[in-house]
Order: structure tokens, then sequence, then C-alpha cells
């Protein structure tokens, strides 16, 4: 039976040896590699530190018994008082071995999933099967104040799961509003430590990208038991999201390989599969936006990426990302009409109006324990914004309080606002434009 939790349905564990559609051969190398790093003797912490249902470890530990690679050393007083279980160690065969074994690949601990059971997961959890309400939306911006269509756009271009283009002059809240989307989803999904194909190790989970959620704790008294029920080799997470800026470059969409290790990582898209992929301040990368483009476009119409192993081998991985673009450039400056038609939502995200703007600067004022003034404000908006075309910004009332916050301390007067404030904080947010001798 499978377990579902929060909508998604959990992967199940596998109950034998040959459900685990893996080599024989690797299970037995991570098993032995495991016990002679980590010094474990008794089934019980072996099938935690292999992420495996203790039936399932006892008959890896049967085989590789049988291979004369460990023995037992009769029964052991299980941990936590539990009563005894049998103790195992590695022969000395088991330890060359195991040896042998680590020259070709450091890895150990969680047994991987194979690539084909990992994609049946992938689908069960689909970014493309969420349903994201209005509701859910305006909560998770609710600290924003965006104009009342915004919405309306970007509604249904996260329920669809599919790519968006934002665009705007910069510092109106871009990245605010992608991060967003991402507390909007809310769900749990479930992260592999581990994938395995064609006889190689791919670790997956990260937990600078992905955010276990709490273990949850088994009610003794509870008739259900929900225990080896689901795969531990999975971890349970937040949807992930990765979020990259101007430091993204195209060598970080492809495996990463560990020379010392003898392992590889999964990429930046890989990572963060059923979740959300964030490129924000698109045209600021070292590469041309349209190549950075152009790598996706497959992944974006196939919902399938190519990788290649250090071999050459090339394989295909699931795509199942909401890749979300962010740029203060017009989309026909940085795109080909091509790209433009690929990305499936474009939403410009343009400044504030003077009331938005206004609402804007009252809940940051009060958030910063700034009294308001009105003549002050009259005089911003009557003498300094005519100045720059009154082209507000979202970022303009926080950066012109915390000047004036700035200047109050420094002269060690009360938080206050005043014409001569507002016009020294308006002077560091624009440089003059002048010619600067050598």
């Amino acid at each position: 039976m499978n377990m579902q939790v929060s909508g998604v349905m959990a992967p199940p564990a596998p109950k034998t040896l040959a459900q685990m559609q893996l080599p024989l051969s690797m299970m037995r190398d991570i098993l032995i590699k495991t016990m002679f790093r980590q010094n474990h003797d008794l089934a019980t912490k072996i099938s935690k530190a292999i992420c495996l249902p203790l039936p399932v470890t006892q008959e890896l530990l049967d085989m590789v018994r049988s291979q004369l690679l460990i023995e037992a050393t009769g029964t052991v007083s299980g941990s936590g008082g539990g009563g005894s279980e049998m103790g195992y160690q590695l022969t000395d065969a088991g330890k060359a071995r195991a040896l042998d074994a680590l020259a070709q690949s450091e890895y150990f601990g969680a047994m991987p999933v194979p690539l084909a059971i990992y994609n049946e997961q992938v689908k069960r959890q689909s970014i493309r099967n969420i349903q994201v309400s209005r509701e859910q939306l305006v909560t998770a911006m609710g600290h924003l104040i965006l104009p009342d269509d915004l919405l309306d756009n970007l509604g249904p271009a996260v329920g669809s799961g599919r790519s968006i283009l934002m665009y705007g002059p910069p510092g109106n809240g871009k990245s605010s509003i992608s991060n967003g989307i991402r507390d909007a989803l809310g769900d749990k999904i479930y992260v592999p430590r581990a994938i395995e194909y064609s006889g190689q190790v791919i670790t997956v989970y990260d937990p600078i990208v992905h955010s276990a959620a709490e273990e949850e704790v088994e009610d003794p008294n509870s008739l259900r038991r929900t225990t080896g029920r689901f795969d531990t080799r999975y971890v349970r997470c937040e949807r992930p999201t990765v979020i990259t800026g101007g430091e993204l470059s195209l060598s970080m969409l492809d495996l990463v390989y560990n020379e010392t290790a003898r392992t590889y990582q999964a990429p930046l898209q890989l990572k963060s599969s059923g979740g959300i992929f964030i490129v924000d301040d698109l045209g600021r990368q070292a590469e041309p936006p349209q190549s950075l483009v152009n790598r996706w476009i497959v992944p974006l119409e196939e919902n399938k990426d190519i990788l290649a192993l250090q071999s050459g081998e090339k394989f295909e991985v699931p795509f199942d990302t909401l890749v979300i673009f962010s740029t203060n450039f017009h989309p026909n400056a940085i795109f080909d009409k091509a790209a433009l038609r690929r990305i499936f939502f474009k939403i410009k995200i343009d400044g504030p109006n003077q009331e938005n703007f206004l609402k804007i600067f009252a809940m940051m004022a009060r958030k910063r324990k700034m009294p308001l003034d009105e003549p002050t404000l009259i005089h911003m908006l009557n003498n300094l914004y005519p100045q720059i075309d009154n082209n507000y910004a979202n970022y303009q009332p926080i950066f012109l309080i915390d000047q004036m916050i700035a200047i109050c301390e420094f002269e060690g007067i009360p938080y206050q606002m005043t014409p001569e404030l507002i016009n020294r904080a308006w002077a560091n947010m624009f440089v003059k434009e002048e010619e600067i001798i050598h």
C-alpha cells in the first residue's frame, strides 16, 4: 500500500532485493564500504545506514555472507535494549574488497534509487500537478503591494508549472515575487539521496537546496503503523528552490564529477525537480541570455533533459521544474522570437503608480518606526519625483527612509521626516551625471 502525505504519493519501500533493480555487485560493494567506513556490526544499524528496510538488508547480508566477505560474530544485545540480534564483521577478503571498491568510488551509505524508479516518483509529485489558488498566492505575497492585475497573470502561470519570464525596470520586486511563488507552493515532495544510472551514482539530495521536513513521530498507540511504508532512500522535503544570478554559467547545468571521490553530483536543474529554478538578473551572466535559454529549449518543451557521463555516454533525466527568468532588459533586446515563443508566460513587472508608491512608503515607515510627515511627502512628490519623470519604483521608499534614519542617528536626533532630510536622502539615490577628470 502506498502512503500519501499532503497530496503527494510517497515512494513505496522495496520488499525484496529483486525489487531494488540495482546490480547485485553494486549493492554488495555499497554494503561492505559502509560497514568498513562506519564500523557498523548490527543489521538494524546497517539497515539505517544504507536506508533499506530490515528484511531487504538481511537478504543482502545473507548474500554477502555466502560470498565469504562478511561473517557472523554471534548474538549481540541490540541497540536501546531491544533484545539481542546477530552481529556481523568484514572478513579479510571483505576488507580487501571494500578497499578495492573504495578505490573505484568513495560512495557509501544510502543505496541509490535507479533512474527508472525515480522517474515514476517524479510523475507522482510533478510541479505540473499542483493547484495554486488566488488565496495561496495572496497569502504568500501579503507583504508586497502589487497591482491588481499582476495576480491575474501570475496565477495561471504558476498553476501550469510552465516557464515564466518576468521583466521590467530594476527594483520593483521581481525577486520578491519569485520567492513569493515559492512560498505559495506549500506541499512536500520526496528527494532521492542518490540515483543510479549505468552503474554510476549521482547524488541529488543537497541540504543547501533541500530543506528536509520534520520527521513525523510514530504514535506507539496507533493501529496503522507507517514505518517501512515509505522508501527512506528519499528525504521528505519542501518543494526545492534554486536561485541563481549573475554567477550562472552553462557548466553549472552539467553533471559535476568529483575526481577524488569518483562520484557525480546532480546539476542544479535536477536538484530543483518538483520545485522552482529562478534565473535572476538574466543578462548579467558571462554567457549571453540567448545561449542560456537555448540550453533550456529541449527541457522546457519535452520535460526531459540530456546529461553526459565522463565516458561521453548521454542519457535522459526528468525535467520537472518551474523555470522563472527575471530580467531588467526588454525581452526583444536579449532573445530571438524562437526563444520567446518557448517561454510560456511573459509578465511585465512595472513600477507602482503614485497611490501604491505611497502605500509602500507608509508601510515601510511603520516597519522602521519613522513617523510620516505630510509636508515632506508633498515636497517629495511635487519637487523631487518630477526630476525623474515621476518614475516610481518599489525599492525607493525603503532606500529613502533608511537614509533619513542613518542621518538622524548620526545627528543624535529622534527619527523624523523633513524636506531637508529627504533632499539629502534623494541625493544618495542617484549619482549626478558629470565628467570626472582623471
